[in-house]
């Protein structure tokens, strides 16, 4: 190719972009929310299957070798596999971005989540490394499966706005209200932040040989993680019911936050009681996700787009008016 023609390509593929949101970046941001919640399964099973040294350097599965080999079995099948998705969430990250590129003003919100998504991505790669490299430390551990919720949350903020209006939002609930949902997505954070204190101290090291654990009793984290586990459930029993009673626009997704913390606290209670199985383990820390995606749509839904009145409108109310 001339250089001459590479503006030409370049001018084509700009074009092609969409200008509003569409059908292309309907579908890619589904898919990146779904391989962001996909990843945190795959990255469980990489824990609870002992794989987590599965490859024992990085950025390279072995030091003479970028992939998995044979002489690593299982362990390194999965631990690989994970690393690979990796690349594929990266890949639907950036293709966001770049459908993005054209209505990077008008949507500037949705513009910086994307670029928000992407750079997380990255920035998780190098903790994922960080974490084999030392010897998958709990706290470590702890930190990557926070970081992979919050990006959960960003791209479930990012398909929030985009079935929304461009333009200035205001808020549509009282300031009670509001001030209570956000009181309950701290409880929820806590709830999340002393879950992964309890997996630290569990038997789920991720490795056979690493023995590594945070020093805390998990019988009592247990408990522990299990008070504002309740209060997150009261809580959002209490704004499901004020929503549907005052027909405020979050009731039907302050229903669905109750419906999947419901399900949460039977699989908590279920695997609690029966020795920590590492499929209900693993179950339970993809709702934990999707409970906080959920959170963030309700919390978005707290305020909606304002209508702005064409300037030929503007123009006649004035013109009355004097």
């Amino acid at each position: 190719m001339s250089t001459a023609s590479s503006p030409r390509v370049l001018g084509r593929i700009v074009d092609w972009l969409p200008t509003r949101v569409d059908r292309r970046l309907r579908v890619f941001a589904w898919l990146s929310f779904v391989a962001e919640v996909l990843i945190i399964g795959t990255g469980g099973a990489v824990r609870l299957t002992g794989s987590g040294l599965g490859c024992p350097t990085w950025p390279r599965c072995t030091p003479d070798s970028l992939v998995n080999t044979p002489e690593m079995g299982i362990h390194g099948i999965i631990e690989f596999g994970n690393r690979t998705l990796t690349g594929v969430v990266g890949i639907l990250a950036l293709a966001v971005v770049v459908l993005m590129w054209r209505m990077r003003k008008e949507r500037r919100g949705m513009f910086v989540l994307s670029l928000v998504v992407l750079g997380g991505i990255v920035a998780q790669a190098i903790v994922g490394g960080i974490t084999v490299l030392t010897g998958l430390n709990p706290f470590i551990v702890g930190f990557h499966y926070i970081a992979s919720v919050i990006l959960v949350t960003v791209c479930a903020a990012f398909l929030t706005l985009m079935y929304l209006p461009a333009g200035r939002r205001e808020r549509v609930v009282q300031p009670w209200f509001a001030g209570l949902v956000h009181a309950t997505t701290a409880v929820l954070a806590l709830t999340i932040v002393f879950g992964v204190l309890t997996t630290g101290a569990g038997p789920h090291s991720g490795d056979a040989a690493a023995v590594q654990r945070n020093g805390f009793d998990a019988e009592v984290l247990e408990h522990v993680h299990a008070w504002p586990g309740y209060a997150l459930f009261a809580l959002t029993l209490v704004i499901a019911v004020i929503a549907w009673r005052r027909r405020l626009t979050v009731r039907r997704w302050a229903t669905a936050l109750l419906a999947v913390e419901l399900v949460q606290i039977a699989v908590g209670l279920y695997q609690a009681r029966n020795g920590l199985p590492e499929l209900a383990v693993g179950i339970h820390m993809v709702l934990a996700a999707l409970t906080a995606a959920a959170m963030t749509v309700v919390i978005l839904r707290l305020k909606a787009p304002v209508a702005v009145a064409p300037a030929d409108v503007v123009d006649a109310v004035d013109a009355v008016r004097r």
